[in-house]
């Protein structure tokens, strides 16, 4: 996983509300800009954004795309950040 692109995409409010959004299910990019007080293009970019984190993932339907939750970047950074914190266990 590349934290990096992760953390860039996590690092925007819009983000991490486009992502509360999706974790409801798939939604269109129109459903999605439908939220926000912005214009397509915009919306068009942080799904760029979440998309190369691979924090999404995108679906074409005939003239539509929709985008949904890809959860296990998440789990992976999750479990990146419990192994950092350490357990009662580890020697310090």
């Amino acid at each position: 996983m590349a934290f990096a692109e992760t953390f860039k995409a996590l690092s925007d409010p819009v983000r991490r509300e486009i992502l509360q959004l999706l974790k409801n299910g798939k939604m269109s990019a129109g459903e999605i800009g439908g939220h926000f007080n912005m214009t397509g293009a915009t919306i068009s970019y942080h799904l760029k954004i979440l998309k190369k984190a691979d924090l999404v993932w995108e679906t074409k339907v005939k003239n539509f795309v929709y985008y949904e939750l890809n959860t296990t970047v998440v789990e992976e950074l999750l479990l990146w950040l419990s192994d950092l914190k350490g357990g009662k266990n580890d020697e310090r």
